[in-house]
């Protein structure tokens, strides 16, 4: 497979988004350690393979460089470090106070940081990369989950500085997924009738699978891009439609105003259609005779219908 005795790392890959990345990596034939403050409820797996778990708090660097030490020491190798523990609550900002931002964006921003440059030794001799899980929340406000939405903006500039210094030994790109279903999706977007409706806001009519989330990731640490660095893939289903859409007149005045030019239009072609049956039957009429003598048989002319108009 594509990624055959490569070693991976997935930070909060016990579960969501995590567990659909390091899923896509067992499946590409990478072997794949998923680290989290907890261990999951039931083993990763994927393809018959298992993903081995290690237990790590990411806002601790003595806990992280345990971390890639204990993975050198298992593995001998890392080939693929991919950054996706992160999330937030929601609360306004006026809701929160300074600390709890800060947890936010130490969670989404540094400890990512601390991740990579723990991680960079082993990355560098391997000629590796670094995926880092971004969100569509740092490219657009993001009401509720503020320090979220500035960590993950944060985050994609710190890939693209990041893919500039440590190339070509390591490349570095970021996924900036959309909305993804979870374990979680019911908090934030309610039953399934709630679920299916927030899909239906999106293009391609669904919000994303964590295992597409994971194809995706699987993609960038590939050979297939291996001229890909400093990126920012977005797998995001389209995006969203812009809001004012829904609230302006002028694109359903246009829209009514297309819908009656096609009825003109196809009453013109209606119209039209008659006149060339109507043509054609007139072209197509036997020529006046002139009296015949007396001893002919009189001739007789058969009838012509025109047929067309609207149908």
């Amino acid at each position: 497979m594509e990624l055959d005795g490569r070693v991976t790392v997935v930070t909060g890959g016990t579960r969501g988004v995590g567990a659909g990345i390091a899923r896509a990596f067992l499946a590409a034939g990478a072997d794949v350690v998923v680290c989290a403050r907890r261990p999951p409820d039931a083993p990763v797996v994927s393809a018959g393979r298992t993903a081995r778990f290690l237990p790590v708090d990411l806002r601790d660097p003595a806990s992280v460089e345990n971390l890639f030490a204990r993975v050198a020491h298992r593995h001998g190798r890392l080939d693929v470090l991919v950054n996706n523990a992160g999330g937030a609550p929601y609360r306004l900002l006026r809701d929160g106070g300074p600390a709890r931002h800060a947890r936010v964006l130490e969670l989404n921003l540094t400890a990512p940081l601390t991740a990579s440059l723990a991680a960079h030794g082993l990355l560098r001799a391997a000629r590796g990369c670094v995926v880092m899980v971004g969100s569509v929340s740092g490219t657009r406000p993001s009401p509720g989950t503020a320090a979220y939405g500035a960590a993950k903006a944060g985050l994609e500039s710190l890939a693209r500085t990041m893919a500039v210094e440590w190339a070509p030994e390591v490349r570095v790109n970021t996924i900036v997924p959309g909305m993804v279903r979870t374990e979680l999706s019911h908090l934030h977007y309610g039953d399934e009738h709630g679920i299916a409706a927030v899909g239906r806001t999106v293009p391609l009519g669904r919000i994303a699978e964590p295992d597409e989330i994971g194809d995706a990731a699987v993609f960038l640490a590939s050979g297939r891009a291996a001229y890909i660095s400093g990126a920012s893939l977005l797998v995001h289903g389209g995006g969203e439609r812009p809001a004012y859409l829904g609230a302006a007149t002028a694109e359903r005045a246009t829209a009514a105003e297309g819908a009656v030019a096609d009825r003109g239009a196809t009453a013109d072609r209606a119209g039209a259609a008659e006149g060339v049956v109507a043509d054609r039957a007139a072209t197509e009429a036997p020529p006046v005779r002139r009296p015949a003598p007396p001893r002919a048989p009189t001739g007789s002319h058969g009838h012509h219908r025109s047929q067309g108009g609207p149908r």
